[in-house]
């Protein structure tokens, strides 16, 4: 019997930094909507405490050419110019969607312009910091990148942030439990 509410794509971006992963952790420990957890593919290989399937997909670049020639991506593009490709496998949408879930899809600006082709009515949110210099600020206190890295990735939430003004809804990621109750708002809206 196919469920009563149909399901629903959610789109979260945002730059990294911007605390998505946190915001989401508690978005799906709160909320009332059948929230269910896209797993990205990536070729970069696992950091020591990932599990394949549950962080991520981890793919070999053979596997993940053979997958996107077959089809079988939502959408999928090479991320930060290092050779590594990210995307959304069908697999992880459409049998929840199916099943009446509300599909969370954690994907970069141009994935999500991908989403959109194919569902106009995605629920999409952007999650940013106050300003650039509180992202800077949080990408160096994770004490995990490089000066090289950091200067990619707020050049990558630049362009970010200026592509971002076709979201549906922008959060900014002040404090966790303000942010936290307005994605639980935007979500209760549908």
């Amino acid at each position: 019997m196919p469920p009563s509410t149909p399901g629903r794509v959610v789109v979260i971006s945002g730059p990294s930094g911007a605390g998505k992963t946190t915001l989401m952790k508690e978005l799906f420990r709160r909320s009332e909507r059948p929230l269910v957890a896209s797993v990205s593919a990536t070729t970069r290989p696992p950091r020591p405490t990932e599990v394949n399937g549950i962080d991520y997909h981890f793919l070999s670049h053979d596997d993940f050419a053979a997958r996107r020639r077959a089809g079988d991506f939502l959408e999928c593009f090479e991320v930060f110019g290092r050779g590594h490709w990210y995307g959304t496998l069908w697999g992880e949408v459409a049998p929840s969607l199916a099943a009446g879930k509300w599909v969370v899809l954690e994907i970069d600006v141009q994935g999500t312009r991908s989403v959109l082709v194919r569902y106009p009515d995605a629920l999409t949110i952007f999650v940013g910091t106050e300003s650039l210099e509180e992202l800077e600020r949080r990408l160096r206190g994770r004490g995990t990148e490089s000066e090289d890295s950091i200067h990619r990735r707020l050049e990558v939430a630049r362009r970010e942030l200026a592509a971002s003004d076709f979201y549906l809804h922008h959060v900014v990621n002040d404090t966790l439990d303000r942010a936290v109750q307005e994605l639980l708002e935007i979500l209760k809206r549908g």
